[in-house]
């Protein structure tokens, strides 16, 4: 096997890149190892191209495997990779979003990266990943215009001091993340941004960025260094000619129009560019209809959305002028409802931002309602959960209907992770939250709808929210020279889709707690994103201030259709005699109660149930473990009638023994002629001596054994 190294250091750690000829059919590979941690990365180009004009063919998997964590994973029925986890799920957009800006759109044949994890150590794979994939698509003969450099930079709950590449394992009393940020970018730009952040500060976040561009200039030489030496010569695509007329064409049939139709119409406005695409492909389908002049069909398309994209620009940084009529910083109407939709319902929120609608749905359950996550490198339990659904008629379009997808997937994983910073802990709120953010209707950005509805959802609820979450995109425009921009605020339709930049935000009124960056030219600068943040700021404080005149604090109580939860702590030594024999004693309670019972390992008590039946199981459970003192007296049942006294069964279910020296003030002979089994009798705790309980019925009551029953 033929190998060679590259090796550079990078925040203290060494990061190597390994070229053989393992993979020698890709167009390019590498395999990536820092900290133990081992990538490989292939990335290969198809023979022919494809037919969809204005569509570039781009798949990246990102594939976890189990024997990288060294693990036998899986059902008990099924030790191999099925579906890929949510995080390979996330792991494959964050590179495809980060490789995709960087590619010609006139090329129409398929390429497809494949990144697939080899082993886990302390590096974060999905990090290495990016990098490596930037590697192999550079030195392969694929056009592309990289290479990138990814980092991640974090801060966490002990240490302020920002940090690179300090992959935290999500180990127990590990210090967890208050920042956790993965950015990449180019050339002193970023391209893309996948945040948490427990409310920092916007400044904080500009820190972050400076810091990561900074790093990420370090990975960039280093990459070029490797291409100089292994980089293959690029394939040729030619850009198809565009054909005679076509240009004419397209100024007396669209151009002439759009003052009309778009921007001096704001009721119409992106909808008039979609009027005029329609009657465009119309007629270039009807000048160029056979198969043999489908380049020239895809060249007069391109060259709509290409002056189209050229005039939108023009607009908003010449003129300061937006097709539907706002001010760059213009937010549109935005309406919040809280609850109303049904009492079935244990929580709902609606949030309108203009032709946005989401309706986010609150559903509490109890602890054993957790999710059970078991993947290459997570093991652990979920008790917060939000899922986002975009059904084909929320842009008023057919299709599929059911399963999920990545944007689906992606959008409601972005949502809650601006939530999760202000969601109560456990001790707090002992639910399991789940939910659910149906869009009803889509123009721009329903991922930031879902978070402002499910802020509603969760205070009409009842969940104890530190504080309301609310956001929106941020879009820019800029100059073909990148000299000029102009930053927009919660941009639409043309705007969201011949936009530069789709910079989502979310956060409280204290800070930023998600952030996403996706964007559609090589790099933004950090002058761009750091206005940006600016005018989230203060169109989010807009949006809370909404959202909190419908409804300020969360209800005081959850909605009478949830489920109750109690909880009561017990000793740690109690919990097998809760549990009982083969779980028979808890399964009782359950049986007898109704209520769902759980018990942690260090005591706690949890019962779910409704009607009363939570409240109901923790007082027998507080009777089950109640501790007895010396003189308390009760009302015991006997139980078993023996030669040396009486077994008798307390109210919560202990049993003590009444000696026959304890049963009356003389002496008994045979106990059977003055008690019986089921007789209810008074006593007093007399002894407890290594988890036995000593009973006395004369201490209790002298006269029950009359003098004269024993003559």
């Amino acid at each position: 096997m033929q190998t060679k190294e590259y090796s550079i250091n990078l925040a203290g750690k060494e990061i190597i890149a390994r070229f053989t000829d393992l993979a020698d059919q890709a167009n390019g590979s590498v395999i990536l190892e820092s900290e133990n941690t081992v990538v490989m990365a292939t990335a290969v180009i198809s023979k022919s191209g494809g037919n969809n004009p204005g569509f570039f063919n781009l798949t990246v998997e990102y594939m976890e495997k189990f024997y990288a964590a060294g693990l036998i994973l899986g059902s008990q029925y099924n030790h191999r990779e099925a579906r890929p986890s949510d995080k390979a799920v996330l792991g494959s957009r964050v590179i495809d979003r980060t490789l995709r800006p960087l590619f010609e759109k006139h090329i129409k044949n398929a390429v497809q990266v494949i990144i697939t994890v080899l082993a886990v150590g302390k590096a974060d794979p999905v990090v290495l990943a990016i990098n490596a994939s930037s590697i192999a698509l550079a030195t392969s003969d694929i056009p592309w215009a990289g290479p990138v450099g990814a980092v991640h930079v974090s801060k966490t709950e002990k240490s302020a001091e920002l940090l690179v590449n300090n992959y935290l394992q999500k180990t127990k009393g590990a210090d967890p993340y208050s920042l956790d940020m993965t950015i990449c970018g180019k050339e002193g730009t970023i391209n893309m941004i996948e945040t948490m952040s427990f409310e920092d500060s916007e400044e904080t976040i500009g820190e972050a960025f400076e810091l990561a561009v900074s790093e990420i200039s370090k990975l960039e030489k280093w990459q070029k260094e490797i291409i100089s030496d292994l980089g293959k010569e690029k394939l040729s695509f030619p850009k198809p000619q565009l054909p005679e007329g076509i240009a004419d064409l397209y100024n007396e049939m669209v151009d002439s129009k759009l003052n009309e139709k778009v921007f001096d119409n704001p009721k119409k406005g992106a909808n008039g560019i979609h009027d005029l695409e329609n009657i465009w492909r119309d007629k270039i389908s009807e000048m160029f209809p056979g198969e043999d002049e489908k380049e020239k069909n895809h060249a007069s398309i391109d060259h709509f959305f290409q002056r189209i994209d050229e005039r939108v620009h023009t607009e908003a940084i010449v003129n300061k002028r937006r097709g539907d009529g706002r001010a760059l910083d213009e937010v549109r109407k935005i309406y919040a409802k809280a609850g109303g939709v049904s009492p079935v319902l244990h929580g709902s929120g609606i949030f309108y931002r203009g032709e946005t609608h989401v309706l986010s749905v609150l559903t509490l359950g109890g602890p054993k309602d957790t999710l059970v996550v078991e993947g290459m490198e997570v093991r652990d339990e979920k008790s917060f959960m939000h899922h986002y659904n975009f059904p084909p008629y929320s842009a008023g379009e057919t299709g599929r209907v059911g399963g999920f997808n990545r944007r689906e997937l992606g959008h409601g994983m972005l949502a809650e992770k601006a939530l999760y910073p202000v969601i109560p802990s456990k001790e707090i709120f002992p639910y399991t939250i789940r939910l659910v953010s149906e869009s009803l209707a889509s123009n721009g950005s329903t991922s930031q709808a879902s978070i402002s509805a499910s802020s509603v959802a969760l205070m009409d609820g009842g969940v104890p929210i530190s504080r309301p979450v609310a956001g929106l995109a941020m879009g820019a425009m800029l100059s073909a020279d990148g000299k000029d921009f102009v930053v927009v605020t919660d941009p639409q339709a043309a705007e969201d889709h011949f936009g530069d930049m789709d910079f989502k935000v979310a956060g409280t009124r204290v800070g930023v707690t998600a952030i996403q960056l996706d964007i559609k030219v090589g790099g933004m600068p950090v002058a761009v994103l750091k206005e940006g943040l600016v005018g989230a700021k203060k169109a989010r404080l807009h949006l809370i201030d909404v959202i909190e005149e419908e409804i300020s604090t969360p209800r005081t109580e959850v909605a009478a259709s949830a489920p109750r939860i109690v909880s009561y702590k017990i000793k740690e030594d109690q919990i097998g005699m809760v549990i009982g024999k083969g779980g028979e004693t808890i399964q009782g309670l359950q049986e007898e109660t109704g209520a769902e019972i759980s018990i942690e390992d260090d005591g706690v008590v949890t019962a779910t149930g409704r009607d009363g039946a939570a409240e109901m199981a923790i007082e027998k459970i507080k009777a089950l473990t109640k501790e007895w003192t010396i003189g308390e007296r009760a009302e015991a049942v006997i139980t078993k009638i023996m030669d040396f006294g009486a077994f008798a069964k307390l109210p919560n279910g202990h049993e003590g023994l009444i000696h026959v020296s304890e049963i009356a003030g003389f002496r008994i002979e045979n106990v059977s002629e003055y008690l019986a089994e089921g007789q209810t009798v008074p006593v007093v705790v007399k002894k407890l001596e290594r988890g036995k309980i000593g009973l006395s019925l004369k201490d209790a009551q002298p006269d029950f054994v009359k003098q004269k029953e024993a003559k």
